[in-house]
């Protein structure tokens, strides 16, 4: 019985001894838990060492200035626009023309038509000035030889085969504004008595300025008379 008893003591005195042991182990195996678990809790990067970059770069911005230059509103090398320069002068018919004579008149020759030994050429009489200018009557036409002296040449006023004559009729004639005159004559040697003419010399009217125009080709410088129609602004028919 003595035994039995010791046998107790002793069996209850090791349990007595493992309780406190198991305690530490499941002290220090919750304390390992909660410390596993504690780095989820850890806000990101804190407790951990920096990674150290392989280049380093510096980024920085200049100061800019308080106030800007101003801009001149014109480039000194470049004129100002033709809307800045306001209407240019108005064209007038003194400024159309290098050869406007002082009479503010001219007059120019077509060229030359044929038709069964007649010969046509229309007169264009143009105010070049600037003021109107009052037109009422014929041309001036004189037959030029080589040397630029006056032929015997007839110039009649009136029809011809190539046109009729309506006869003269006053026109005041504006800046720019043309009327216009027919010369003809015959130029065939079965015509009658011709002369070889080299030229003619035409005016807007007796006493102004002529001009001069060579005639060209031995088909239109026999002449045996000149018949002209007076100045109208419509062309003769």
């Amino acid at each position: 019985m003595a035994v039995r008893e010791r046998t107790r003591v002793e069996h209850g005195t090791g349990a007595g001894r493992r309780r406190p042991v198991m305690a530490v182990l499941m002290a220090g195996a919750l304390g390992l838990s909660l410390s596993g678990c504690a780095g989820f809790l850890v806000p990101a990067g804190e407790g951990e060492s920096e990674p150290t970059p392989s280049f380093s770069y510096r980024v920085h911005a200049d100061k800019l200035p308080s106030s800007f230059p101003s801009v001149p509103a014109a480039l000194p090398d470049r004129p100002p626009t033709p809307s800045a320069q306001g209407p240019g002068p108005t064209p007038t018919g003194s400024t159309t023309r290098a050869d406007c004579p002082s009479s503010g008149v001219v007059v120019d020759m077509g060229e030359i038509e044929a038709a069964l030994g007649h010969r046509a050429v229309g007169l264009t009489l143009t105010n070049c000035g600037s003021k109107p200018y009052r037109v009422d009557g014929y041309p001036s036409v004189r037959a030029l030889d080589e040397a630029g002296d006056p032929l015997p040449v007839p110039v009649n006023p009136g029809s011809s085969y190539m046109g009729t004559d309506p006869g003269p009729k006053e026109v005041m004639l504006k800046p720019g504004g043309t009327m216009r005159s027919l010369l003809a004559w015959v130029s065939t040697p079965t015509g009658g008595d011709l002369i070889e003419g080299d030229a003619l010399q035409i005016a807007p009217a007796p006493g102004l300025e002529a001009r001069t125009f060579p005639l060209k080709g031995s088909d239109v410088r026999l002449l045996d008379e000149l018949n002209m129609t007076a100045w109208r602004t419509e062309p003769s028919r």
